[in-house]
């Protein structure tokens, strides 16, 4: 199958295209040519008038529900949700049923990838039952294919186990990744503490759990290097969903030290604050939850100077019996995968080559992946997204299975239009 793109504006940073016009053409899922100009019968031809494309995106946090939770997402509705969001690639979190803590499990992900246009890489649990007590078989779960190490929606609270873990997983060169919450402080928690949930009546959940625990992961973490390490490796330890703007703060001081840590935030951080929280609406429901517009200022900095490696959508599906409730009874979480791109477009100053650089190269690069580039002989892996175009998400077009989002309705900014990878394309509507 030949695909020709007319005229796409390259942005790849390690491509010597990048930033360039070019057309495309990819034969059986390889890029045959870049040039100014290809004149070639095409199977399918892709043109539009602000047309970029990149390295294929992926996405390091979603929550897969498969198996176990199918009637909130299972695994067909999870790529075509990926697809339509522009990701060809998606790290999936062990917070099934079962958990992700052996090799079959690992297995039944993969196999399932197998025949799809997307790349799906599970990773493992650290502790049996994600409860933080005891180890599961980490180097048999990475030989089975794990790509990273965590306990997912859990808090790896267990400072031993979490020492243990960077020690355990150091001579296989294997990402720890740990959601920063102090759990004691949150119990009950409903929403961000402060002037909002005191005025609404609800528990708040304080920053100031965050900010613990990342202070003890980083002093655990000097404690495991001791004075001998090099400045200059790849991160050993990942914060997911960071959102306060102390939290910021702190990483921006480990790596200034030198310290081997990365972190990432949740796309639709940058869109709310507490304050949105006024009308109970249960999809605004997220954890960490919303802060302040102090906070985002903070996350937009962190993104802008790199202190904030990447981009995750937090792909979190809850059903209509998980959300259509009271809201101290509804779940937490929000779908993401459709809309991460756009949110990050519409309400981030981040250039498109910022936003693309925290969506490719960064997250790779973290877990050990294989580069991905725009390059003659090179697999085509790619997304393709117009910056400027201005939608409407509709309820009606979702293609997860469940529809926990703040964003029906809204407008956005930046639209993808076709991901190619294995040999696959697939069309947006």
């Amino acid at each position: 199958m030949k695909i020709l793109l007319k005229s796409v504006r390259i942005v790849d940073s390690l491509s010597e295209f990048n930033g360039q016009t070019k057309d495309i053409l990819i034969e059986n899922g390889i890029i045959q040519q870049i040039a100014d100009s290809i004149e070639n019968s095409a199977d399918q031809t892709i043109s539009g008038e602000n047309h970029y494309v990149s390295a294929g995106w992926i996405d390091m946090r979603v929550s897969p529900k498969d198996p176990g939770y199918e009637s909130k997402e299972d695994l067909n509705t999870l790529s075509a949700a990926a697809m339509t969001g522009g990701f060809t690639e998606i790290v999936t979190l062990p917070n099934t049923k079962p958990v992700v803590q052996t090799k079959e499990a690992i297995s039944y992900i993969k196999n399932f990838a197998l025949s799809q246009l997307i790349n799906i890489y599970p990773t493992g649990a650290i502790s049996k039952n994600c409860e933080g007590k005891d180890f599961t078989e980490m180097l048999d779960l990475h030989q089975a294919g794990a790509v990273a190490f965590t306990d997912g929606d859990h808090t790896l609270w267990n400072a031993d186990i979490l020492l243990k873990t960077l020690q355990y997983l150091a001579p296989i060169d294997a990402l720890l990744m740990n959601r920063p919450e102090e759990p004691s402080m949150t119990i009950f928690g409903q929403m961000h503490e402060g002037i909002e949930s005191t005025l609404l009546g609800m528990k708040g959940i304080s920053s100031t759990a965050e900010e613990l625990m990342l202070m003890r992961d980083l002093k655990l973490l000097e404690y495991y290097l001791g004075e001998n390490f090099n400045p200059n490796n790849n991160s050993c330890l990942h914060f997911s969903t960071i959102s306060t703007k102390n939290g910021v703060e702190l990483i921006r001081q480990a790596k200034a030290k030198g310290l081997p840590v990365s972190c990432d935030i949740a796309a639709h951080q940058l869109a709310f604050t507490d304050k949105d929280l006024r009308d109970f609406d249960t999809n605004l429901k997220v954890n960490p939850p919303f802060r302040s517009q102090e906070d985002i200022a903070a996350l937009q900095n962190g993104l802008e100077d790199g202190t904030i490696d990447v981009i995750v959508s937090d792909h979190n599906p809850q059903d209509e019996e998980s959300k259509n409730l009271e809201f101290d009874m509804a779940d937490f979480g929000v779908i993401g995968l459709e809309t991460a791109f756009s949110v990050v477009n519409t309400f981030s100053n981040l250039s498109i080559e910022k936003i693309i650089e925290k969506l490719t190269t960064n997250p790779r690069k973290l877990l050990r992946l294989k580069n991905v580039s725009i390059k003659e002989g090179n697999q085509a892996n790619l997304s393709i997204f117009d910056p400027s175009q201005n939608w409407i998400y509709e309820s009606k077009n979702i293609q997860s299975k469940s529809k926990n989002s703040p964003f029906i309705d809204k407008k956005l900014k930046g639209k993808v239009k076709v991901v190619i990878n294995k040999g696959k394309i697939f069309m947006n509507k």
